[in-house]
């Protein structure tokens, strides 16, 4: 069965006609032959509102008992049954009364549309989650309700049903929001033209952000990666040197210019980079961006010039902003800086090349494992003038047997190598073989061997040669991907400190590493069941285990969850009994390299874990004593 498609009426205030709109689109659909029931409508007590439920079925409202006061609320079971192609349910952010099957509205939703039900509903901006704290901040009223962010997001349809303040304060004058008798108290507090600005910006920026995450997704889908300006987007490259905040400012000043628009900060890791490479001027620029309203994001790639590149093709960035690279003379001479490559790749999109004092100094180098185009280059050319220059400097001294001469050229092949890498070394072996056998072998000027052990000690050399080749460009490649696993790993635990410090979703955490590791797919594997029999073989969490699984003969983690989220409450117990299991894991699994301090440790969270289990459960005992 096909999952039903929900439709969203966004509103940035009571009153701007949330409902009225809903309602309005209910009559269309059944003039045009849809099957649509109301399932709840709240109008509010307002007559224009209540007149357009008239004409439209209404499935009757089921009945809740929160402490013996007896009210309506929507009949989820009697509407699914019902089995509609359209159901009106208003307010997605309604907290169902107790003894309602499901606890929020929005759930009641979740099921229509499992069902196959197509869903119109409505919701204020005030009621999103991530919202209600700027709200409370500007109205000084936190919300009542809140709905997750996730869930209107994931919506098929948000349409804003917008109006001027102005023209809202005057349709509460005139009594058309709220009684007479509510009037002067919502002048006074919520409906403040000032607070009715605010929360229309907020509601605008907030959609303005959901249709750019859907044109992201179409030019994704359709494979455009050419420049679209529907939105200025400044991209700063930062490199963690102490010009790194004299470019934040720069590209800040360029997007005030504008009314709308995002700062985003990238430093690209490279894989020679050390761990903890300028960690804190870049600690210090990151918060700058945050404190500026930008965003700051980290990718993986050995070239700074084209992953720069690709994050802001990717984001659908309009400008770049870079500082003057810090390359040497012959960087700047033949145009390879990080600068001058953004500039050659960037197409049409913008790049502000940003002076600062220590443009004209170079960067202290850093040991590079990637050979790049330039050693290639330099290797193919030593790999043809080498063998020449030593053949012109060994016929100076004739007396030399041939030994002599294999290692000699030998050791240009060698040199060769670290230069240029495998392929060059191959060349240089096979010109200074052909050398060889053209001037050191009997008979000399010719190609032709007369000696069968001159053949064999070509033969070794040819052999050896290549072989020194092939272990070189093997070790290269070797010390390439030991370099890019430390940085992959350094940038994993720095996303996984920044989720945790921001609490952010599973979706959010897999989000950063996609776009960090520049992939289409990332997944989280969870090996609870290997963690819990690690856990279960250490002696010491015996008396542990037993209270924690309800003294069961096993680790039972969803009955840790459960106890643990009974004590602790809901979302905190179960994220704190996750994390001791995971530290005692870690206590486990390096027994011989652990003390006996930090084992304890380790094991700390998982006892106190097992205390506040068995004092809930000798207060509840108490409890049914006295009873």
């Amino acid at each position: 069965m096909a999952r039903g498609t929900l439709r969203i009426f966004l509103g940035a205030a009571p009153g701007v006609g949330k409902t009225f709109a809903m309602l309005q689109e209910a009559h269309l659909l059944v003039a045009s032959g849809r099957d649509v029931v109301v399932g709840v409508a709240a109008d509010h007590g307002r007559r224009e509102t209540r007149g357009l439920v008239t004409g439209l079925e209404v499935v009757a409202p089921g009945r809740a008992d929160p402490h013996g006061v007896w009210a309506q609320e929507m009949d989820v079971d009697a509407v699914a049954a019902r089995r509609p192609e359209v159901a009106v349910v208003d307010e997605i952010a309604h907290t169902n009364m107790q003894g309602s099957r499901n606890e929020h509205r929005w759930q009641d939703i979740e099921l229509l549309l499992s069902a196959g039900i197509d869903v119109l509903s409505t919701v204020s901006i005030q009621h999103l989650a991530s919202l209600s704290d700027v709200v409370s901040a500007i109205t000084g009223q936190p919300p009542g309700e809140t709905v997750p962010d996730a869930i209107v997001r994931r919506a098929d349809q948000i349409e804003l049903v917008d109006i001027a303040p102005e023209l809202l304060l005057e349709r509460l004058s005139a009594g058309n929001i709220y009684p007479a008798e509510m009037i002067d108290a919502a002048l006074a507090n919520e409906f403040r033209l000032g607070n009715l600005f605010a929360l229309r910006e907020i509601a605008l920026i907030w959609l303005a952000d959901r249709v750019d995450e859907g044109l992201t997704k179409y030019r994704a889908s359709e494979g455009i990666t050419a420049t679209w300006p529907a939105r200025e987007r400044i991209v700063v490259g930062l490199t963690g040197g102490p010009e790194g905040e004299g470019i934040i400012r720069r590209a800040s000043r360029i997007l005030s210019r504008v009314n709308g628009g995002d700062l985003l900060a990238l430093h690209v890791r490279r894989p020679e980079a050390q761990p903890g490479e300028a960690s804190q001027a870049l600690a210090a620029q990151r918060q700058l961006v945050t404190d500026l309203g930008g965003s700051c994001h980290t990718v993986v790639g050995e070239d700074v010039a084209e992953s720069l590149l690709e994050f802001a093709r990717s984001v659908n960035a309009t400008q770049i902003v870079v500082g003057v690279s810090r390359g040497g003379f012959a960087s700047r001479l033949l145009g390879s800086s990080v600068g001058s490559q953004v500039v050659k790749g960037a197409g049409d999109i913008d790049v502000h090349m940003v002076s600062h004092a220590l443009g004209a100094r170079a960067l202290p180098g850093a040991p590079s494992f990637a050979l790049g185009r330039v050693r290639t280059t330099a290797g193919f050319i030593l790999a043809v003038l080498l063998p020449v220059l030593v053949t012109l400097v060994m016929s100076l001294a004739p007396d030399l047997n041939l030994a002599t001469h294999v290692l000699v050229h030998l050791t240009g092949v060698i040199v060769v190598a670290f230069v240029g890498g495998l392929w060059p070394a191959v060349l240089a072996a096979v010109l200074d073989s052909l050398l060889l056998n053209y001037f050191e072998t009997e008979p000399v000027g010719t190609f032709s061997i007369s000696d069968p052990q001159n053949v064999f000690a070509l033969l070794v050399f040819l052999f050896a040669a290549v072989s020194v080749s092939l272990l070189v460009g093997l070790s290269a490649k070797r010390a390439r991907e030991a370099a890019r696993a430390r940085a992959e790993s350094a940038t994993l635990a720095d996303l996984a400190r920044d989720a945790l410090v921001a609490d952010d979703s599973v979706e959010a955490f897999l989000d950063k590493v996609r776009e960090t590791f520049q992939v289409e797919v990332a997944g989280l594997l969870q090996a609870v069941a290997e963690m819990d029999r690690e856990v279960q073989r250490h002696p010491q969490h015996m008396l542990a285990r037993t209270a924690l699984a309800n003294y069961g003969n096993s680790l039972d983690l969803e009955r840790i969850r459960t106890s643990v989220a009974r004590t602790l409450g809901g979302t905190a117990g179960t994220h704190y009994i996750v994390g001791a299991l995971h530290l005692a894991h870690l206590a486990n699994a390096f027994p011989q390299t652990l003390s006996g301090i930090q084992r304890a440790l380790l094991l700390a969270p998982l006892a106190a874990a097992e205390m506040l289990i068995e004092a809930a459960d000798d207060t509840s005992s108490k409890a049914q004593l006295a009873a």
